[in-house]
Formats: structure tokens, C-alpha cells, sequence
């Protein structure tokens, strides 16, 4: 097995379930007592939130680093935001990352689904890193239209999911915010943040929807296992 390392605690609920789909998958394919090598740099989801994400790079650098020093073979950043550093840190580390936006856009493909509605962080939404990669795949991508809304789901995600907290008004209003897309066109959703299936998954819709969470940890199963 190829030992693997983790940058996590962005945030470290959606941290826990990178590691169970991580060692279960593990297990799933080899049997016995067998789960993943892998050490997890968690990161204080608070000191990025203090620098802004534009201004976390350092600190993302520096877990890499660390972790390379620890003997790891690859780097995952266990947050789709957190990708908007991923190309630069792969350069500078030298090490391979498994990236979470090409294993979805993958995913997509194989289905054969063309316009997806993405749902995450403002920065997932709004910035080029993540609709640009998507869009290499052939995507065309909708978000939600009103920034009022991406505005909503960032707060959501900050304030009640970042800390594990569900909220019942909150599912409503996602759900209704994913049949906005549907209705402009979206084939497909993709859970574009990994604390967004906390609060809604495959079994609230009829449409396909794209958990990024289950996706890369696949990913990085069949990586570990290679």
C-alpha cells in the first residue's frame, strides 16, 4: 500500500468522513485487518477563516511540507476550496495531490451528463480554479444565480455545517435552491463542499447528484491500493 497524508480540519467533521471512507474502502478491497497508512495535519479551520483563503497558502505549504517530511507518497486536501492552492502546492512539494475537482469532473463524464449545477463555498462558486478544471472536462457549470443566495450558503456552511451542526430550515432552503438549477438546466448536482451532504444527498433528489466527499475518497482508495 502507498502511504498517503492528509490535510484536514477544513473542517474536522468532514475530516472524520474522509477517514472512514478512506479505511473502509481499504479494508473493502484487501480484507482482513487491512486499512490505510496515512497521517492527518489538521489544520485550525479558525486561523484560515483570520487570513482569509486568498491568505492561507503558508499554512497549507507548511502541512505539506510536514507531511512530506513524514514519508507520504501524496497529499489530499480534504476540502474542495482548499484546491485553490493545489496546483501551485503540488509544484512546490513535488509530490502528486489527488485532485477532488478531475476525479468529479471524471465521475460526470462517465455518466454522460454535460450541465451540472455545483453547489459549495463562494470561493468554489465564483472563483475560475474550480469551474475552470470542470470546464477542461467539456461541463458547462450553473451555480445560483442571486448572490444573495451563494452568500446564504456560504454563512450556512461557516455558522451551522463547519460545526456540525444540522439545521432543518437550512435543508429546506438547499433544496429549494437546487430546484432553481434543475429548473435553469442542471443535469446533475455536485455536492461541491464536504460538509454539504451532512445536510443533503443522493436520497433528497431525483436527479443524479455528485457527492465530492465519496468521489475523491474512491480516488484515493484506488491510489493507496495501486
Amino acid at each position: 500500500m502507498k502511504k498517503i497524508g492528509l490535510v484536514g480540519g477544513i473542517s474536522w467533521v468532514s475530516t472524520m468522513d474522509y477517514y472512514k471512507f478512506i479505511n473502509d474502502g481499504v479494508n473493502a478491497r484487501l480484507g482482513g485487518l487491512n486499512f490505510a497508512e496515512c497521517i492527518i495535519y489538521s489544520l485550525n479551520f479558525g486561523d484560515i477563516h483570520s487570513k482569509g483563503w486568498d491568505n492561507s497558502y503558508d499554512l497549507f505549504l507548511n502541512a505539506c511540507e510536514s507531511l512530506k517530511n513524514s514519508g507520504v507518497e501524496s497529499i489530499v486536501l480534504c476540502a474542495n476550496t482548499a484546491h485553490l492552492f493545489a496546483d501551485q502546492l503540488q509544484d512546490t512539494i513535488g509530490l502528486p495531490i489527488i485532485h477532488i475537482v478531475e476525479e468529479t469532473a471524471k465521475a460526470v463524464n462517465n455518466k454522460g451528463f454535460k450541465k451540472v449545477g455545483l453547489l459549495g463555498t463562494k470561493f468554489t462558486m465564483e472563483m475560475n480554479f474550480y469551474r475552470d478544471k470542470l470546464e477542461k472536462y467539456g461541463l458547462e457549470v450553473l451555480i445560483p444565480e442571486k448572490e444573495e443566495t451563494r452568500d446564504y450558503i456560504q454563512r450556512t456552511l461557516k455558522e451551522e455545517l463547519g460545526i456540525g451542526f444540522i439545521n432543518p430550515e437550512t435543508k429546506t432552503n438547499y433544496l429549494s435552491i437546487v430546484k432553481d438549477l434543475v429548473d435553469s438546466g442542471a443535469e446533475c448536482i455536485i455536492l461541491g463542499c464536504t460538509e454539504i451532504p451532512m445536510l443533503i444527498n443522493q436520497d433528497d433528489f431525483n436527479i443524479p447528484v455528485f457527492d465530492t466527499t465519496e468521489i475523491h475518497s474512491q480516488a484515493i482508495v484506488d491510489y493507496i491500493v495501486s
